[in-house]
């Protein structure tokens, strides 16, 4: 989406600076199934082309959902994931998208695996079920189909940005706060923080 351009189901219809909160987007970044999410909607982006032609049309996509964003919270890498097909892609997709946001001077954040499940159910070894059970309970947001987990994980990504921000959007145990800490945060708060 241009800004120019009508939204599309899902997609935010705020602008940085429209409204009383920023516009945060939470990522789970995939080759196959990324997850994208902000306040109160999800989506996803699937495909099944290979080579940089998939980096270069899921980059193109993940730019619509990020460009006007007052800052994108990604989830980083699962280094102790067992499947290393991809890792290469994998890899590539992540810098690519943290350099459009530096491009872009859009300030990101990123949240390991285990600080992600942390905020979102307190327990930094949670399921992708628990993650998706979690987003439901705390903030009344059901993901559905066959991208619910990796549109829950963007949800909590996205809600532990607008936390750091200053605009929780739950209550969030002091427990499953604690993970904010160790968020690799932009230097520069956005000026949108509370």
């Amino acid at each position: 989406m241009t800004l120019t351009q009508t939204p599309a189901p899902g997609m935010p219809t705020i602008l940085p600076g429209a409204g009383t909160k920023p516009l945060v987007i939470g990522l789970d970044l995939s080759l196959t199934s990324t997850g994208i999410a902000g306040h109160g909607w999800t989506d996803h982006i699937r495909t099944k082309t290979r080579g940089d032609h998939r980096l270069h049309y899921l980059l193109g996509q993940v730019a619509t959902f990020i460009r006007a964003a007052d800052l994108v919270v990604m989830e980083g890498p699962s280094y102790g994931h067992a499947a290393l097909a991809g890792h290469e892609d994998m890899a590539g997709l992540r810098c690519m998208v943290r350099q459009f946001c530096y491009r872009h001077r859009i300030p990101y954040g990123v949240i390991s695996p285990s600080s992600l499940k942390l905020y979102g159910t307190g327990n930094g070894r949670a399921t992708k079920g628990e993650i998706r059970s979690a987003v439901a309970d705390r903030y009344g947001l059901h993901t559905e189909g066959a991208a619910r987990y990796d549109e829950a994980d963007a949800y909590v990504a996205m809600a532990a940005g607008m936390d750091w921000l200053g605009y929780r959007l739950a209550d969030v145990p002091a427990r499953a706060a604690a993970a904010l800490a160790k968020v690799q945060w932009p230097e520069q708060v956005p000026a949108v923080a509370q």
